[in-house]
């Protein structure tokens, strides 16, 4: 896999805005998201194990930015219940990111199959500014 390094940052100012309003769980209960950029989409996959589609929403704000938040309960606890170890997460969660110019935000798809959201953004061709040449005289 290669990266490749980029002046757009999609995080830029976005760490302090995304955990606003959110409890301290939403911090610890962050699902992994990778994004790559193909020719025709960009497209998110976030993990989210034993989730269900209806415990995920997936929004486009103004501005450009998909979010994607949710929520994970925690198991039923039973009096005679005696746990010995909790390190799954739970709680609400949060996680935001800026899209570049050339995304069509009104053509976003999701889809969640075995754990894993997949988010596609289409692209639109961005249009390159004409270039007129200048003769130089002398």
């Amino acid at each position: 896999m290669s990266i490749i390094p980029c002046f757009f940052d999609p995080f830029d100012g976005f760490l302090t805005s995304t955990l606003s309003g959110f409890p301290t769980s939403a911090r610890e209960m962050s699902p992994r998201v990778d994004w790559k950029e193909t020719p025709e989409a960009h497209i998110f996959k976030a993990d989210l194990p034993g989730m269900k589609k209806d415990e995920v929403k997936v929004e486009m704000e103004e501005g450009r930015v998909l979010q994607i938040s949710g929520e994970r309960s925690r198991e039923n606890e039973e009096k005679e219940d005696k746990w010995h170890r909790v390190e799954r997460s739970s709680g609400k969660f949060v996680r935001r990111f800026r899209l570049p110019e050339n995304a069509k935000v009104d053509e976003v798809k999701a889809s969640m199959e075995n754990g894993v959201l997949t988010v596609t953004v289409p692209k639109q061709e961005m249009k390159k500014p004409a270039v007129k040449a200048i003769d130089i005289s002398g």
